[in-house]
């Protein structure tokens, strides 16, 4: 064995010594002493530990519970050659046991909240449930403000996500989001809904709630329309629900996700979501940590009858305005963007195949991003809206057609039973609550 360590070692020394792997991935495959280098000084490791009889995982790069001659061949390789290229799944996905067991109250004593953040996840042989108040916990911007002047108040989140999640649609499905349930649910129980109800007619006529027209107004990427949003990429709707358009930075700093792939939420077909970083080769986690780009590109020219002018502000905050002559750039409305296939990293779901630390063999997920279109506008897997589809999630905004009963939730949770009727609370499914 040393002799055979010694003829690779010294081979390593003539070909490896002035040649190394630099990578900027938080985790580099070969890296053992954790420079961000993958080099000579990582054999003499791997070797001091063959000749000690140590084990140390990070120099089983083979995963066979050995440090052996073949993990220094493999560091050599990946110094002459790089890191080997990955392979993935895509077929039939399992997320049982993953993240099933949290249960958390964690008082916010922002001044926009002072209240408890209060969910669970659990889950059966089936499903995982999702119990929560949809209270971030996390700080947020200043609630009600000028433009947007509502107050975050609990809601009563009860979801459920199929724990076998099946692409079903090759385009996606946009049957989601606002009034059609919510696209997915942070871990912390607040709803990812990235679309608004802002509209503009032909003639700029807008309102920035329950708008007239067919121009869809974005709630991120430009400085025409403001909807009051806060450091987290979020606002407040009227039913007091706090949600996120885009990427939530300061629940990605309560995560501690610096610049690691992190799993963030699920969205309402069982589907995981990660937010920002991910793989550069999608089905290697050996490979480099970046920022996936979207495929979604803004148009070269304005489509036919797109306002190219805010004329007046009909309805919603700071609605009763005309004669504004306010020019409305390309990126303010949701039809300024085209889907250009290949363009990005991503599909048309802001989504793709790839391996995840929680699914190293590869699963379908969707990805939280700093460009439009943010998050997921279309969902590839079977889901239901607002409890009338047939799997997946029991809708958004705190939805679905069934109300927990107060002796199945924790303390604290929105509940049948409690004295307040919302959520998915009704006459038929809560008479005690909703007379």
């Amino acid at each position: 064995m040393k002799k055979t360590l010694t003829i690779i070692l010294s081979v390593a020394f003539i070909y490896c010594n002035n040649i190394i792997f630099e990578t900027s991935n938080t985790r580099t495959y070969g890296d053992i002493n954790g420079d961000g280098t993958v080099n000579i000084q990582d054999i003499i490791l791997i070797v001091n530990n063959v000749l000690s009889g140590q084990y140390d995982a990070s120099s089983d790069l083979n995963s066979d519970d050995y440090v052996n001659v073949l993990d220094v061949v493999q560091v050599v390789n990946i110094i002459l050659y790089g890191p080997p290229e990955g392979e993935c799944v895509d077929g039939d996905y399992s997320t049982a046991g993953i993240l099933v067991d949290i249960d958390e109250q964690i008082y916010n004593n922002d001044e926009s909240i002072n209240n408890y953040s209060i969910y669970s996840w659990t889950s059966n042989n089936i499903n995982r449930f999702l119990v929560g108040n949809g209270i971030p916990n996390h700080e947020v911007g200043t609630f009600p403000n000028s433009n947007c002047p509502n107050t975050i108040s609990e809601q009563n989140v009860n979801e459920e996500f199929s724990l076998f999640p099946v692409v079903l649609y090759d385009e996606g499905n946009y049957n989601v989001g606002g009034p059609m349930g919510a696209s997915a649910y942070a871990l912390n129980s607040v709803k990812f809904d990235p679309a608004t109800a802002g509209r503009c007619n032909d003639n700029g006529v807008c309102s920035l709630a329950q708008g007239q027209g067919d121009w869809n107004i974005e709630a991120l990427g430009h400085n025409t329309f403001d909807f009051g949003d806060d450091m987290n990429h979020a606002h407040v709707q009227p039913s007091g629900a706090y949600h996120y358009h885009g990427i939530p930075d300061l629940f990605l700093d309560f995560l501690a996700q610096n610049e690691d792939m992190i799993l963030v939420g699920w969205a309402a077909d069982g589907f995981p979501v990660y937010a920002r970083y991910a793989y550069s080769d999608a089905c290697s986690d050996f490979s480099e940590i970046i920022s996936p780009q979207p495929s979604w590109r803004l148009k070269d020219n304005p489509d036919p009858g797109r306002p190219a002018v805010l004329t007046e502000l009909s309805g919603g905050p700071n609605g009763g305005q005309s004669n504004l002559n306010i020019p409305i750039p390309m990126g303010a409305f949701t039809q300024d963007f085209e889907f250009v296939e290949g363009s990005g990293d991503l599909d048309e779901c802001n989504g793709r195949v790839g391996v995840t630390p929680e699914f190293p063999d590869g699963i379908y997920y969707y990805m939280v991003t700093d460009e439009f279109p943010f998050f997921s506008r279309c969902l590839k897997g079977e889901f239901s809206s607002n409890g009338n589809g047939t799997g997946g999630g029991t809708g958004g905004g705190g939805g679905g057609n069934g109300a927990p009963d107060c002796g199945q939730v924790p303390p604290g949770m929105p509940c049948c039973g409690d004295g307040f009727c919302g959520g998915p609370e009704n006459s038929t499914n809560c008479p005690q609550d909703c007379p």
